[in-house]
């Protein structure tokens, strides 16, 4: 697998006024999404936050990370868990 065909599944928190809150998002490049989500560039939901990365994974596919976000993004357990380490 070449380093540039490697996407990543990532969960984001913020801890801002509204309460907390996550995202989760797959990408190809982690340290630049998160810079664009932090810069108020990334998704709609997110802009107005300042998001740390609380956890990620690497996979070999495009396929492979849209269908792990999918099912992260119905995982509230786990993002709650990732939350309360958070604090």
């Amino acid at each position: 697998m070449n380093s540039v065909d490697a996407c990543f599944v990532y969960v984001l928190g913020s801890l801002g006024k509204g309460g907390p809150r996550t995202y989760v998002g797959w990408t190809t490049d982690l340290e630049q999404r998160l810079q664009r989500h932090n810069a108020g560039t990334g998704a709609r939901s997110t802009r107005g936050r300042q998001w740390r990365l609380l956890y990620a994974e690497r996979l070999s596919t495009r396929t492979q990370a849209m269908s792990r976000e999918w099912y992260l993004k119905r995982d509230r357990r786990l993002r709650k868990n990732l939350l309360a380490c958070m604090a």
